[in-house]
């Protein structure tokens, strides 16, 4: 068996992971959004795909395996779901942006066809493997990967969540003998998520108090639901107006009860949230003493973009996720002009930022390794600096452990 790093190793962004023997099976295969879209390396033949999670850093590039063959791909129904509107919205902002891509709507649609969805803890056999998936606790329908082959069992967390989130109650402990591993915040720990809560709340009530607006941008996926969710357990679902592809991101995720803690309570909040649907019904979101919850979450496009430019001076910007690099969000951390329509604008509204993470800390990642009793561990989905530190740190442990770069094959015995 060897594994080779297509994309998401000693980096953020673009995952690919492919395992190499009898069945060729590739563990995610997304994209990076930079200035211009990265893609990960080619394969040469993939029997068969398991996305993780629907999040276009993991899902963004499948469609392109499609062009090389007809790999069965695997998900949970969930995922399949969610990461077909994000791709879809990927093409449509490609073609917008004249920006070449890997794959058309064509081979989304044979993904699609090509789909076979699992529940956790089902197993399905594929060629010499056994596939099954555990809940990874990060988004709705995420999952840590198992694959059974040559007298092993390799785990693959995609995108984890240890400790529980008001949606999802956290990742399932996996055993395996060798596990690929994210790496995003092995170097630090996350705050207190009661303490953050009670924080978030605090301030977003002080600005609709004092009649300016709250300005939530948001993932359309995962973030999106867990905010709205924490505005409706505080009463204040009827303040919230709820834009771009978060709304519909949100009507799927409703559709799949068994995937999500405190269901009932995240249908309330959109019940009695109100959902923008037409251009002009944002000049009403804009009254003083609303909130807007919106996408895109780092602020590089999206109807964030059309209300950032139009708050009143009373108002606030709540980043609520990680700002990637070459980002609006990331230029307003760095007191950078936004680039907004090819022009630099400087915002003048203060902003904030609450560290919402839907991945594990460092001591979270640490116990989760350690339960899982595997032998070998393999650091991706971080910068440089983590995968090494925890690489470096799991070898101190007694791990046998590793952290690729793009383009290395590991060989396991």
């Amino acid at each position: 068996m060897e594994i080779e790093f297509m994309g998401g190793a000693g980096e953020v962004g673009r995952s690919g992971i492919l395992l190499k023997g009898e069945t060729n099976i590739m563990l995610d295969y997304g994209i990076k959004i930079d200035i211009k879209t990265e893609y990960p390396l080619k394969p040469k033949k993939v029997d068969a795909c398991v996305i993780s999670h629907a999040h276009l850093d993991h899902s963004g590039n499948v469609p392109a395996l499609y062009r090389l063959g007809s790999p069965q791909t695997f998900a949970t129904e969930p995922t399949f779901r969610l990461a077909e509107l994000l791709i879809k919205d990927s093409i449509k902002l490609n073609k917008k942006k004249h920006e070449s891509m890997k794959f058309g709507n064509k081979d989304l649609t044979m993904l699609m066809h090509r789909s076979r969805s699992l529940g956790y803890n089902e197993e399905v056999k594929f060629g010499n493997a056994i596939i099954t998936l555990q809940d990874a606790g990060h988004i709705c329908g995420s999952a840590i990967t198992s694959v059974e082959t040559g007298g092993m069992r390799i785990a693959y967390t995609g995108d984890l969540k240890v400790s529980p989130q008001l949606l999802h109650k956290g990742a399932e402990q996996v055993e395996c003998d060798v596990l690929i591993t994210e790496s995003t915040y092995a170097t630090r720990d996350h705050p207190g998520r009661e303490n953050l809560i009670s924080q978030f709340i605090d301030s977003v009530k002080e600005v609709i108090d004092n009649r300016g607006i709250a300005l939530v941008p948001v993932f359309a996926v995962g973030r999106a639901q867990e905010i709205l969710t924490i505005l409706g357990k505080h009463h204040l679902a009827e303040k919230v107006f709820l834009d771009g592809m978060a709304a519909k991101a949100t009507e799927i995720v409703l559709e799949y009860p068994e995937y999500v803690s405190n269901y009932g309570l995240l249908k309330d909040s959109m019940n009695r949230a109100t959902v923008i649907k037409k251009h002009e019904e944002r000049s009403a979101a804009l009254e003083g003493g609303n909130i807007i919850v919106t996408t895109a979450g780092m602020l590089n496009g999206g109807p964030v973009l059309n209300y950032i430019t139009r708050l009143n001076e009373r108002s606030m910007i709540f980043l609520t996720g990680y700002q990637a690099e070459n980002t609006n969000g990331r230029r307003l951390l760095n007191d950078m002009p936004l680039i907004i329509d090819d022009q630099k604008r400087h915002i003048p509204t203060p902003f904030v930022f609450y560290d919402f993470s839907a991945h594990a800390g460092q001591e979270d990642l640490r116990k989760y390794v350690k339960g899982s009793g595997a032998e070998t561990i393999i650091c991706v989905h971080g910068d440089e600096e983590s995968t090494l530190d925890f690489s470096n740190w799991l070898s101190g442990e007694g791990f046998t452990a590793y952290a690729p770069k793009v383009g290395d094959t590991i060989r396991l015995k």
